[in-house]
């Protein structure tokens, strides 16, 4: 959302026009759902999509001829099952698809808030409101509450704010979508792994710190700037340099074996969102027997998902970080 945010900025700062085009609903197999998104600009080239394939093809000619005519509108794609085959796609469905034609410096203080308000480590929402079928009013909601929106107050969003993008038909019709989830990703060791699983996950929308207690392995440079913090400190205290949420997300890589448990061991005690550990089958027995050493229940292992990962015989640092990627895309989404 972010860098969406910011190739919003840039055209709009330049004088330039653009669409912002939005799956809105979706309906049966299609290839991407609410919240999928699109921009196009005037010069053709496109960033992000809406599924790929006919319908986003046929979207950006939309899109273009919106932009000629400096407009906005929706429109609905049913892609039956005679369709499918005759444009040759594999989802049938139906989308309701909306562009948004975006111009001049008025736009751009919602969208300065909303680049701003990315990087925040908390929940916010991006909301429109539509009447007849076009943007009457956008707003942003966050932790200091509603943003913009003339005339939208907080009892029209109830029950709208959700983790996933939301479309209320009516008149107004309102669709909500989240900017950012509260809850960062805490990778602890700096190795190989992590520097190829970093970048990833900032990719596809998780904030990310790395905690590390060698400085030559806290280097910025290392993570391919997706990490938005860097703590050296001490694997013995992490709680000395971070404060850990029940939000968060904890991911155990360190240099060893006795730097893993230590890290384990305190954050166990701790109501987080999720924590994983690298690790043999035979490293895992080794650390419950550890853990029951020093006074942990029998089952305090079990909130461990470990060897983390999802099991698609991944070998290098960068195919087991392309693994430990789906495992945390796949918890996210359950987690809604």
């Amino acid at each position: 959302m972010r860098q969406w945010a910011e190739s919003i900025i840039k055209t709009l700062e330049r004088g330039e026009a653009l669409i912002w085009v939005s799956i809105l609903a979706s309906s049966g197999s299609t290839p991407r759902g609410a919240g999928a998104r699109m921009l196009v600009f005037a010069d053709g080239h496109s960033e992000g999509t809406i599924g790929g394939g006919a319908v986003e093809y046929a979207a950006q000619k939309q899109a273009k001829k919106l932009l000629e005519e400096k407009n906005s509108g929706a429109v609905g794609y049913s892609l039956k099952k005679d369709d499918v085959a005759g444009l040759g796609m594999v989802c049938g469905g139906d989308v309701k698809v909306y562009f948004q034609y975006l111009e001049g410096e008025g736009e751009l203080p919602l969208f300065y808030r909303l680049q701003e308000i990315c990087s925040k480590n908390e929940d916010s929402w991006l909301v429109r409101r539509f009447e007849r079928d076009q943007v009457t009013a956008m707003a942003l909601f966050d932790g200091e509450g509603l943003h913009f929106g003339d005339g939208i107050s907080e009892h029209d969003l109830s029950g709208l704010m959700k983790a996933g993008a939301v479309y209320r038909v009516g008149e107004p019709s309102w669709y909500v979508e989240p900017v950012g989830r509260a809850g960062r990703v805490y990778v602890f060791g700096g190795g190989h792994v992590s520097q190829e699983l970093v970048p990833v996950l900032a990719h596809i929308g998780f904030s990310v710190a790395v905690f590390e207690d060698r400085p030559e392995f806290a280097r910025p440079e290392l993570f391919g700037g997706g990490a938005s913090e860097i703590f050296l400190g001490d694997f013995k205290e992490i709680g000395a340099s971070v404060t850990l949420t029940e939000q968060d997300y904890v991911v155990i890589m360190t240099r060893g074996h006795q730097a893993d448990f230590e890290v384990l061991s305190q954050v166990l005690k701790l109501p987080l969102s999720y924590i994983g550990c690298i690790g043999s089958r035979r490293k895992i027995e080794a650390t419950k027997e550890r853990l029951k050493a020093i006074g942990y229940p029998a089952d305090a292992y079990d909130r461990v998902h470990s060897p983390i990962g999802l099991a698609i015989g991944a070998e290098t640092p960068a195919e087991i970080a392309i693994s430990i990627a789906g495992e945390l895309i796949k918890y996210r989404a359950e987690s809604v």
